[in-house]
C-alpha cells in the first residue's frame, strides 16, 4: 500500500475539496440562512417572538404594530442583507478566479469607491433620480473604478501583478473617496454620503428590493453559468485557450457580472468591504477550487455573513446601530494582512 505524505494529502484536499462539506454548505446552507433570517427579524430594539414573524408572513394584520415592524422594516433589511452578501461574495470569487489574484475584492479593487463616486454625483446633481437610475449610475461608477485600477496597475513593466492591483486599488479608492466627500460637502449632501460610507441596510425598503433583486439574482445565475469558465481562467490564459475557451468573451462576461453584483450591492448597503475577500477563500477551503462549487458556496456563505453582521449591528448597542462595514472590517483587516504577508510577490 502506497503511503502519501502529509503535504501531498493537504494538496489533494485543497484541490478536490471535502465532498461532504460542499454538500453541507450548498444543500443545507439555504435552510440555515432562512433560520438565521427569521431569528434576525425577532431581534432588535423591540424584541418580537418568532410566532409573530410567522403570523405576519402568513396572516398579516395591518393594525398590528408588530406585523408592521416585521413586514415594513425588518424583513426588507434581512432580504437586502442576504442578497448583498451573496452578490459581494460571488463578485469576489469571480475576480479572484479570473485575475488569479487571491487579494481581489470589489472594495480593494476600486469598484466600491467608484460606485460611491457615482452615488455622490447622483445625490448632488440628480437628486430626483429613481432607484433604478441610481443602480445604473453605480454600475458605471464601478466600471470607472475597475478601469482606473487596471490601467494604473498595468503601466509598469511586468503587467498588473496581484500586489500592484492592490496598491493601485488603494490609491484609486482614496482618490475617488476624497472626490466623493468633496462633492458631498460642497453640495450639502454629506448626510446621504455618510450613511453610504458607514454601510448598512437600515434604510432598505420593498421598492429597493423589487429593483435590486432581479439584477442580483440574474447576475448570480449568470455567474453559475460562467463557473466552468472561471475555473479554466483560474488555471491561466494559455491553459484556458489550450482547452478551447474563448478567453476574451468570457472575461468580458465575468467583468459584466462583477459590475452588476458589486454596483447593485453598493447602491443598497454602501461601502461594505472584505466580504468578497474573505468568503471565497473560506469557500475554497471547504469545497475545493472548482468554481462550479465555489460560486454557490460563496453565495450561501456571503449571505450568512452579512445577515449575521446586520444582526450584530442591531443588537450590540441597542437602540443605536453599529455600522456593518466596521463590524466586517474587524475580521477583514487582519485577514487581508495575513494574506498579504502570505503572498510573496514583487511590486
Amino acid at each position: 500500500m502506497k503511503l502519501t505524505s502529509k503535504p501531498a494529502r493537504t494538496a489533494q484536499i485543497s484541490k478536490k475539496g471535502r465532498p461532504w462539506t460542499a454538500w453541507l454548505i450548498i444543500v443545507t446552507g439555504p435552510g440555515l440562512l432562512a433560520l438565521l433570517m427569521a431569528f434576525s427579524i425577532t431581534e432588535g430594539a423591540a424584541e418580537i417572538p418568532l410566532s409573530a414573524v410567522w403570523e405576519a408572513l402568513f396572516h398579516f394584520d395591518a393594525k398590528n404594530t408588530r406585523h408592521l415592524i416585521i413586514v415594513d422594516l425588518r424583513l426588507p433589511r434581512v432580504i437586502a442583507s442576504a442578497l448583498a452578501g451573496a452578490a459581494l461574495a460571488v463578485a469576489g470569487a469571480i475576480m479572484q478566479g479570473t485575475t488569479r489574484n487571491p487579494l481581489a475584492d470589489s472594495g480593494l479593487m476600486g469598484l466600491n469607491a467608484g460606485a460611491g463616486f457615482a452615488l455622490a454625483i447622483c445625490f448632488a446633481f440628480f437628486p430626483h433620480l429613481g432607484y433604478l437610475q441610481i443602480i445604473l449610475f453605480s454600475f458605471l461608477g464601478a466600471a470607472l473604478g475597475a478601469a482606473l485600477v487596471g490601467g494604473i496597475a498595468a503601466l509598469r513593466r511586468g503587467g498588473a501583478t496581484p500586489m500592484r492591483l492592490v496598491l493601485a486599488g488603494a490609491a484609486v479608492s482614496a482618490l475617488l473617496a476624497a472626490l466623493s466627500q468633496g462633492i458631498a460637502l460642497y453640495f450639502n449632501v454629506a448626510q446621504n454620503m455618510m450613511f453610504w460610507t458607514a454601510g448598512g441596510v437600515a434604510g432598505s425598503n420593498w421598492e429597493q428590493i423589487k429593483i435590486m433583486a432581479p439584477w442580483i439574482l440574474g447576475a448570480l445565475l449568470g455567474a453559475l453559468t460562467l463557473a466552468r469558465s472561471v475555473s479554466l481562467l483560474s488555471l491561466g490564459q494559455d491553459v484556458a485557450k489550450g482547452l478551447g475557451l474563448n478567453t476574451m468573451v468570457n472575461q468580458v462576461l465575468c467583468l459584466l457580472a462583477v459590475l452588476i453584483l458589486a454596483g447593485a450591492s453598493v447602491a443598497v448597503v454602501g461601502a461594505v468591504g472584505f466580504v468578497g475577500l474573505i468568503i471565497p477563500h473560506l469557500a475554497r477551503y471547504f469545497v475545493g477550487v472548482d468554481y462550479c462549487r465555489v460560486i454557490p458556496a460563496s453565495a450561501v456563505l456571503g449571505a450568512l455573513l452579512l445577515v449575521l453582521a446586520d444582526l450584530g449591528a442591531r443588537t450590540l448597542n441597542p437602540p443605536f446601530e453599529t455600522p456593518i462595514g466596521a463590524l466586517i472590517g474587524l475580521i477583514g483587516v487582519p485577514f487581508f494582512l495575513y494574506l498579504a504577508r502570505k503572498q510573496r510577490m514583487g511590486l
